[in-house]
């Protein structure tokens, strides 16, 4: 009797499991599916950025490929940092550190990269005479730089504040849950600089923005202004400030699931986390080439070309 009760134990306790398993890799399949096929689109969206001079000489479009690389970049390790936690893998200080690391700093260089080509339109809509003198090829790269080093900063204070932990009282530099930024984010003075941090880039980024739209929209009350290119700069800037709003909200990320890890249980934490990663990190990560790549006239016929694996329909 006993042999009997103790073997449908088990067998309920292997069902549950194989349950929990099943449904585990159904619900990262359909999670993993999208940033797939927009890591896909993005690359074909790369390539054609490269695939001729005029996307490689003018500023907007060397921006965009910034934009576009960075985004890419960072969708390829959220992805990695997802079917890590989703089959448990655990992994050792420093290499999470290096992948979370690696992470910020793309993450971090998409919202600034957005605020020099909302600039950019700024100077195209409102000085349309100076634009060609003042955005360069040269100055567009000096801006890039200035964009990358500010990031790189920022990761390198990261660096230096978790360089105080001890980690010398460890028994282990092996990790004992999942990697994640929460799990690197040692100490309280992490803490505070990351949430300074991003208060900081959230409204002097948004600042900036809301004014390149102000000035825009100004400008096409102008006489002297061009009606149509205004209008078209003003939507432009428009979708860079939903597009900004996406980028600094996933910032907010590590903050919101803190937050919710004191009241909610572990199992309704990681279901959500799953569904902040599809609408904050991917979907934000994929606009741009959907916006680019079906509102540009010159982007359009190339990137269907190639996405439609070069058909004579679409030469």
């Amino acid at each position: 009797m006993l042999n009997a009760n103790l073997s449908q134990t088990l067998n309920v306790s292997t069902e549950q499991t194989y349950a929990g398993l099943l449904g585990r890799i159904l619900f990262t399949t359909l999670t993993g599916m999208p940033c797939c096929l927009f890591l896909l689109i993005n690359g074909i969206m790369l390539f054609t950025l490269r695939s001729k001079a005029v996307f490689r000489e003018t500023s907007r479009y060397i921006l965009l490929y910034n934009l576009l690389f960075a985004d890419t970049f960072m969708l390829a390790l959220s992805q990695l940092l997802y079917i890590m936690a989703a089959c448990r893998l655990i992994t050792t200080y420093p290499v999470c550190g290096v992948i979370t690391l690696l992470t910020i700093l793309t993450n971090e260089t998409s919202p600034l990269t957005l605020v020099v080509m909302c600039l950019e339109r700024y100077v195209a809509v409102c000085y349309p005479l100076r634009h060609a003198t003042i955005i360069t090829v040269r100055n567009t790269a000096g801006a890039i730089v200035v964009v990358w080093a500010f990031s790189s900063l920022n990761v390198l204070i990261r660096v230096l504040l978790l360089l105080d932990f001890p980690f010398e009282d460890l028994g282990s530099l092996q990790m004992t849950e999942i990697c994640s930024l929460i799990a690197v984010s040692i100490g309280p003075m992490s803490d505070i600089y990351d949430k300074a941090y991003t208060g900081f880039v959230f409204v002097s980024a948004g600042v900036t923005v809301t004014c390149s739209y102000i000035g825009v929209m100004v400008a096409a009350t102008s006489a002297s202004t061009d009606k149509a290119s205004a209008r078209k700069g003003r939507n432009t800037l428009l979708l860079h400030l939903v597009q900004l709003g996406l980028s600094l909200l996933s910032t907010m990320h590590s903050s919101m699931i803190v937050s919710l890890s004191t009241t909610l249980p572990t199992s309704q934490i990681i279901r959500i986390r799953s569904i902040f990663y599809v609408f904050i990190y991917v979907l934000p990560r994929c606009l741009s080439s959907l916006i680019y790549g079906l509102r540009d006239q010159t982007i359009r016929p190339v990137l269907m070309y190639y996405l439609c694996c070069r058909l004579p329909k679409f030469q």
